[in-house]
């Protein structure tokens, strides 16, 4: 039976939406880089972590972790999978703090995009 191991997204800038994505969820940061990490990326001409085309964001033991990958293409239509997370009004404007914004408002949940404009849900707690 397969098992859910990354969600991986696509984005112009993966460092700054990893640390969005970081920041957004309890337990999660993003993956540090060790020297061994760090030669690696200048063996393919990366010298600054901020410029790293695959950044990722590590969760809880058990937890999957996000992936996100530098691609060309700019987002274009609705996402087809989306994240929920679940908070209140003070997680709502904690979120818009960190580069949310809101796309659509429902009784018991918010619309959200991303810095890049990925579509997430806030359910209220």
């Amino acid at each position: 039976m397969a098992r859910l191991r990354d969600i991986v997204l696509d984005c112009r800038h993966p460092a700054s939406l990893a640390r969005f994505w970081a920041a957004a969820m309890e337990g999660y940061a993003v993956a540090p880089y060790d020297e061994e990490e760090l030669a690696r990326l200048r063996s393919v001409g990366v010298f600054d972590p901020e410029d790293d085309p695959q950044v990722m964001v590590e969760g809880p033991p058990g937890s999957p972790s996000f992936f996100f990958q530098k691609v060309p293409d700019p987002k274009a239509v609705k996402n087809r999978m989306h994240v929920d997370l679940v908070g209140d009004g003070a997680e709502l404007e904690r979120l818009l703090a960190l580069g949310a914004s809101v796309v659509a408002r429902h009784p018991d949940l918010v619309v959200l995009a991303d810095p890049e404009g990925n579509e997430f849900c806030l359910i209220d707690d």
